[in-house]
């Protein structure tokens, strides 16, 4: 059984089993595997199964793809390799057994892929090359995750901006989240994105200003059935109405009060 994990700053924020077929990897939304990040072209990579290994392509980039520090366009996978795109890391894990030798098809043409006309994105963000290098390094040394949700799909930016400028008709569906006491970048902020990451990284959509405050506090999840939030580990304690949610989830329901890492917010519904 074969499962990327999609992951940042070691933390596995998605779990995706490779049944067959294709799985898409890029910015656009009708990718299998969508990565919310300026530095990720709209189709950046693909994973797909070729005899008895598994493969992964890069479909022309911008920035590229590396894996195990090395730029590739098309690599056999075994077991641990780690693929950097953009600012994320997607690992392959295959439980089969013995992994065939690496093989890099370095000059190969890219496979012709027919789509729908996908949404226009912001180009994409130059990422250096050194400092990918740099990050990948960095995340290979770094001791494993223990994992994280699975459920969970893309690393997404909370739009910092007032609940007066919503969406008219949408209010039922998307959440605000204002903050009430402690340091934030924001007062209030509308949770459009799959995923709205807490902490102090700079890649947070809600970003902690206080000292010594986790890089990754906790995680809210916008799912079809409202929205849910995890806590990133056991240095952050969440608590939504005084109740401390654990290793597990907690969907959010209007006028919910979440305390975390010093600050305290009230979840609801624009």
């Amino acid at each position: 059984m074969a499962k990327l994990y999609l992951k940042f700053e070691d933390r596995t924020i998605r779990e995706v089993l490779i049944s067959g077929g294709t799985i898409t990897i890029g910015r656009q939304p009708d990718n299998t595997l969508q990565i919310d990040n300026p530095a990720v072209s709209g189709h950046h990579a693909r994973v797909y199964s070729e005899g008895d290994h598994y493969v992964l392509e890069d479909t022309e980039s911008f920035n590229g793809t590396y894996v195990n520090n090395q730029r590739i366009r098309k690599l056999v996978l075994r077991d641990g390799d780690k693929a950097l795109i953009g600012k994320h890391t997607i690992e392959f894990r295959d439980q089969r057994g013995a992994q065939p030798q690496a093989v890099d098809w370095s000059g190969a043409g890219q496979a012709q892929v027919v789509k729908a006309k996908a949404p226009q994105l912001a180009r994409t963000a130059v990422l250096d090359t050194a400092k990918a290098k740099e990050m990948l390094a960095a995340q290979m040394a770094a001791a494993a995750s223990a994992g994280g949700p699975g459920v969970v799909q893309r690393m997404g930016i909370a739009e910092s901006r007032p609940a007066a400028a919503a969406v008219p008709g949408a209010c039922q569906t998307i959440g605000i989240l204002t903050i009430v006491e402690g340091r934030t970048d924001q007062q209030s902020y509308v949770l459009t994105s799959t995923l709205t990451v807490i902490g102090r990284s700079k890649m947070a959509g809600i970003r902690l200003k206080k000292w010594f405050a986790p890089r990754v506090a906790a995680s809210i999840y916008r799912a079809e059935d409202g929205y849910f939030i995890f806590a990133s580990g056991n240095r952050a304690k969440v608590r939504v109405n005084d109740t401390v949610i654990g290793s597990g989830r907690q969907q959010l329901n209007a006028g919910d009060v979440i305390a975390m890492a010093g600050i305290k917010a009230v979840f609801n519904f624009c």
